[in-house]
């Protein structure tokens, strides 16, 4: 599904879950039709297909046909590819490249050849390394994490970076004024720094939006710290009550006096309770909303909505998490999810839900 950014005079906002394989295939794009990964930004996406021979078709806003639609040549055999407003990057065996898309003509902004870790060097973390060890031809302007830290992934928002390492630990750092850090204050860190709250509790993954953090326990719970002004936390947000008029909570008892609680920001860790019947298997952040994924199949989302990220058929925005019923209508177990900055895509498999 998708809420999609236009111009001023022809702003498009898809509020519902649209199927995309049906608009791929108009251009003579299969990648949809098989095995794939969604890799999106505010306003285009890029399909990173694996078959026979990897390749990336790219969707949305973008300046020229020669970049739409049908799998680009320039692209077989890549193993991965991040994609923002400006650029398209490919990662393939041997080598880095940069595509510039704003611009006619397809040639490498820039290429960077790149080798693989030596095997003795220990397990494989996915990160393509030039001579000397560094992620890029610069070392000066990297720094080498601790030997006994090690990464199992890595998310990047904005302002702040977190890690999940190898035992299930979770460092952050970077800007810290939104409390994305979770460390309870609202300072920055240059190293990382691991979330004490979290600490004996392994997770098994992790995601970022602007500035609000999530993780995933090995158990299914959901923990979410970060910015929360437009409820991308599941919390009780005043910017949106206010612009409702309703209270998060019920009103008080006779003879009794009621203070209304709100959370702008969340500067440690909190348990998110979705659902009291499954557990949570993936999660995915945009800038200011959230979306997870259930065992079962149920995919909820929550925060900013006013691009119909969300998924309800409406604009509204959210601070609780609810579920899109699409997918059960259309009796849809929901596999994945990926957030773009103002959308989301769901991977489905046609089945029936077992959890009520």
């Amino acid at each position: 599904m998708e809420g999609a950014r236009g111009d001023a005079a022809n702003d498009v906002k898809v509020s519902g879950p649209t199927e995309l394989a049906s608009k791929a295939d108009r251009r003579g794009c299969c990648c949809l039709k098989t095995a794939c990964q969604i890799r999106a930004s505010w306003s285009r996406r890029a399909s990173l297909h694996f078959d026979s021979d990897s390749c990336v078709c790219l969707a949305g806003f973008v300046s020229s046909e020669a970049w739409s639609g049908l799998p680009l040549r320039e692209s077989r055999g890549c193993r991965d590819a991040l994609i923002s407003e400006s650029c398209l990057t490919l990662a393939f065996s041997d080598r880095l490249e940069s595509w510039d898309l704003q611009k006619e003509e397809k040639t490498p902004s820039w290429s960077m050849e790149i080798t693989p870790p030596p095997e003795s060097s220990g397990p494989s973390v996915g990160l393509p390394l030039v001579p000397g060890g560094y992620i890029a031809t610069k070392p000066p302007l990297y720094r080498s994490l601790s030997p006994q830290l090690r990464a199992k992934s890595l998310a990047l928002s904005s302002e702040h970076a977190i890690l999940l390492s190898a035992s299930g630990a979770v460092y952050t750092w970077g800007l810290g004024s939104h409390g994305q850090l979770g460390h309870g204050g609202l300072s920055s860190e240059e190293e990382p720094r691991a979330v004490e709250a979290l600490l004996g509790m392994p997770m098994s993954c992790i995601a970022t939006g602007s500035w609000h953090t999530v993780c995933i326990s090995d158990g299914g719970d959901l923990y979410v710290w970060g910015w929360n002004e437009s409820g991308q936390l599941g919390l009780p947000s005043r910017a949106l009550h206010q612009d409702v008029g309703t209270s998060p909570a019920e009103g008080p008892q006779e003879g009794e006096q009621h203070e209304e609680v709100f959370i702008s920001i969340q500067a440690f860790p909190a348990l998110l309770d979705i659902t009291p019947s499954c557990e949570i298997r993936s999660v995915s952040c945009g800038c200011r909303h959230t979306a997870a994924v259930t065992t079962t199949g149920d995919l909820y989302t929550w925060g900013w909505g006013d691009y119909g990220q969300l998924g309800h058929q409406t604009l509204i925005s959210s601070d609780e998490p609810q579920r899109v019923e699409f997918f059960r209508e259309q009796q849809m177990q929901v596999a994945d999810v990926v957030c773009g900055s103002w959308n989301t895509f769901a991977a489905v498999v046609k089945d029936e839900v077992s959890c009520s």
